[in-house]
């Protein structure tokens, strides 16, 4: 024999334990449904790499080569070079032809050191790394300084026509890789990939 009303209906008297899913009584509405909790809430919306990164990245890559093919047409005739290089300098007596020749070789190695490092940071800056964009910034504003003042002096430098318009070239690649790489949907994927650093997924 049953006494108690609820006896026989799960939870007791009290009504179903919580997260019993029972059906409503007759004539009354469904539950209301509970979303799922949403995943990731907080993470930027995904970004593939946009063309300002790429074509900024490429014309940093296209100075970079136009300043090795200057470099290495310059180079191809060492002692011409060194003749120039006498002769722009023939009211110091302290600069001899040795000397200016060691401080050519010196400066050809540290100009491959430069461009080492300078690689190593624009496959950085194409990975997403703010950190090497900023490099980039730097170096690149240093150098678009000093083709305005090399292009400025360059009658007087000895320079060749074809040295000072490979030398243009390269300025104005420097700058446009600035400008694309300072832009805002660049900022914009370089901060999402900074966020994917910080949470493991980059």
């Amino acid at each position: 024999m049953t006494s108690g009303q609820g006896e026989n209906q799960p939870g007791g008297p009290y009504g179903p334990p919580q997260g019993w899913d029972a059906p409503p009584p007759p004539g009354q509405p469904p539950y209301p449904a509970y979303a799922p909790a949403p995943v990731g809430q907080g993470a930027p919306p995904a970004m593939e790499r946009p063309d300002t990164v790429r074509a900024g990245i490429g014309a940093f890559v296209a100075s970079l080569l136009v300043g090795l093919i200057s470099s290495v047409v310059t180079l191809s005739d060492f002692d011409a070079f060194v003749r120039r290089a006498v002769a722009a300098s023939a009211g110091n007596a302290d600069l001899t032809e040795s000397l200016i020749r060691t401080s050519l070789k010196i400066g050809i190695v540290v100009g491959l050191l430069f461009v080492a490092l300078q690689v190593m940071f624009i496959w950085f800056a194409w990975r997403g790394a703010n950190w090497a964009r900023i490099v980039l910034w730097v170096l690149g504003g240093l150098q678009v300084a000093a083709g305005l003042v090399g292009l400025s002096g360059s009658a007087s430098s000895g320079q060749t026509g074809f040295t000072t318009s490979m030398a243009v070239f390269q300025l104005i690649f420097t700058a446009a890789g600035i400008v694309l790489l300072a832009l805002k949907t660049s900022s914009e994927w370089y901060r999402f990939r900074s966020w994917q650093r910080a949470n493991g997924q980059g």
